[in-house]
């Protein structure tokens, strides 16, 4: 199905003024449908499998059905940073002959090995000193393992479609690409050395495995978005109102990611960590909404159809997302494309859908991400919480940058300058807040 079944709207200029943004009325995220007010933990359970289902029917599509199987293969084990770290390669697939599509995941865990005198048990295999399970990090990447770290032995992997328009018209990773994320240049470094240091494992698989990111206003065909984990429930069908989407693929993966996390012994699966970086940090969003199993959500600069509110009407619209990423929300959504006003719910209750467990908004100062809107998302779904007697958003103005004021126990914003990615800022407060939450 072609980008042409979605109706055809021009994107009204991006609005930058705050004088200018209509007045709008948000939902309360404690409300059912049916008027009812929720007014406990059961009422609150029933309220959140129905925003759930609402952004499901209305915006990211139906969820895509768990695996037939899960065909875990370790590739590789090997030592990494000296012997303070594990490194491992995995790969799964999901039908029970194992053909199909296969996602391939490395995963980093904290050690206490010298690099002279690694153990090993009898089947080769290095033994992790950590006498105690550690929380994980799950991420999805954008171009491959190989770009993570500095390692000779992490595969550059065959099956992935990359956003590389000038660099590569085929859309294949390179191998010169290995280690970039250890460039301190980099908007978007992996600081794998912090992360262990701190008592984390960290998982990654990239999300051009999962479902190709084609980029319409670039010539490609959204058909191409319908491969890669589409293809195990066959023939993808567009012309379903709430069809799932690329979003909803990425974050299936990520759910498959902690099943795997719950097969590793060194790895305590019941303290994971949703994250990412704008499409992907949508992508963490939507995961730890739809799978309670992640206990904490820090998605960072999701942009529009992310943390921001819709209906503000400022910088990123969903005309904007529908015109340039139609594959990432379903056929329903686009009937709000200049029609914000219209819609029955708000992004509001998206970030309300992670509570009970812990949620941080990290934001950056770029007007189309609207960051005061991330803000104000984050005060209007902080009821969610606080009916259920935990904080909510600690009380306050708009933090300035780098104001941790506004980062509680459960629930937090924060927001700094600089350029657009996961940088080192970002998971120094991911880790504190993090390990706040987890204690």
């Amino acid at each position: 199905m072609s980008h042409t079944y979605f109706t055809k709207r021009i994107p009204t200029p991006p609005n930058y003024d705050e004088s200018k943004i209509p007045p709008y009325t948000l939902p309360n995220p404690l409300e059912f449908l049916d008027g009812r007010i929720v007014k406990n933990k059961e009422d609150w359970n029933a309220r959140r499998k129905e925003i759930v289902k609402i952004f499901s029917d209305n915006m990211y599509g139906q969820e895509l059905p768990p695996p037939e199987a899960l065909n875990i293969e370790m590739l590789d084990e090997g030592v990494i940073l000296g012997g303070l770290g594990i490194r491992r390669q995995y790969r799964i697939n999901f039908k029970p002959d194992g053909s199909g599509p296969y996602l391939d995941w490395i995963v980093f865990i904290p050690n206490k090995i010298a690099k002279d005198n690694p153990n090993y048990d009898g089947n080769n295999r290095i033994v992790c000193e950590n006498k105690d399970k550690v929380p994980v990090v799950l991420f999805l990447n954008y171009r491959g393992n190989h770009t993570l770290v500095n390692d000779g032995e992490v595969h550059v992997p065959e099956n992935i479609w990359v956003r590389e328009r000038n660099e590569r018209p085929n859309h294949r990773p390179l191998e010169t690409w290995r280690g970039s994320q250890q460039d301190t240049t980099s908007s978007s470094p992996f600081p794998v050395e912090t992360i262990l240091a701190r008592g984390y494992a960290v998982m990654s698989c990239c999300y051009g495995q999962v479902s190709p990111d084609v980029e319409v206003l670039h010539g490609n065909t959204l058909d191409q978005a319908w491969t890669g984990v589409f293809e195990l429930w066959g023939k993808h069908d567009t012309t379903i109102p709430n069809a799932p989407t690329a979003l909803g693929a990425w974050a299936w993966a990520l759910s498959r990611g902690l099943d795997l996390a719950e097969k590793i012994p060194e790895i305590d699966a019941a303290r994971s960590v949703a994250t990412g970086c704008s499409r992907l940090a949508k992508t963490a969003l939507l995961a730890a909404s739809r799978d309670e199993r992640f206990a904490v959500c820090v998605p960072c600069q999701t942009g529009g159809g992310g943390a921001p509110l819709a209906k503000r009407l400022f910088g990123e619209t969903v005309a904007t997302e529908m015109e340039a990423f139609p594959h990432w929300y379903c056929p329903e959504y686009d009937k709000y494309s200049n029609n914000e006003a219209e819609l029955p719910f708000d992004q509001h209750m998206l970030l309300a859908s992670i509570a009970p467990r812990a949620l941080l908004v990290e934001g950056f100062n770029q007007g189309w991400f609207d960051t005061y809107g991330e803000f104000l998302s984050c005060q209007a779904a902080s009821s969610a919480w606080e009916v259920l007697g935990l904080p909510g958003l600690p009380k306050g103005d708009f933090p300035a940058n780098y104001d941790t004021a506004c980062i509680g126990p459960k629930l937090g914003y924060v927001r700094r300058g600089g350029a657009h990615g996961l940088s080192g800022i970002d998971w120094h407060w991911l880790l504190n807040f993090a390990d706040q939450a987890l204690k």
